[in-house]
């Protein structure tokens, strides 16, 4: 049905080709409408979830969006570090996105401590 997982996922996977386009109006609804199938089938704090959240902050971060952007990446943060081990490949990539955020906004000293921990995580996986 249009509720199912696999929806969330092929929605996903075609809001990232139109991110990648530039097609930024046609990318922001589908990453919303998997972000609450994921939501509604696999609870809130459920690191797809995160995934769903990130990519919606990424597309936000990229249409200049910054104050929409941060709270995504702060709860993709607190959903990945309370599920995932500390040196998973997934909160590498969110410290990396959310750095280059802060980045963005002057926020130096934040972004370099998120920096810090993603190569950390490469570094202890060989990356």
């Amino acid at each position: 049905g249009p509720e199912h997982p696999t929806v969330s996922t092929a929605l996903n996977n075609l809001a990232t080709l139109y991110h990648a386009q530039g097609k930024y109006e046609e990318a922001g609804p589908m990453f919303k409408r998997a972000l609450n199938i994921n939501e509604k089938t696999l609870g809130p704090e459920h690191p797809t979830v995160a995934q769903a959240l990130n990519n919606l902050a990424e597309l936000y971060k990229a249409t200049g969006k910054y104050e929409e952007a941060e709270p995504m990446f702060k709860r993709a943060l607190d959903i990945l570090e309370e599920k995932l081990p500390a040196d998973h490949p997934s909160l590498a990539t969110t410290y990396k996105n959310y750095a280059a955020l802060l980045r963005k906004i002057g926020r130096d000293e934040e972004a370099s401590a998120l920096e810090e921990k993603a190569k950390r995580i490469r570094d202890s996986r060989g990356v």
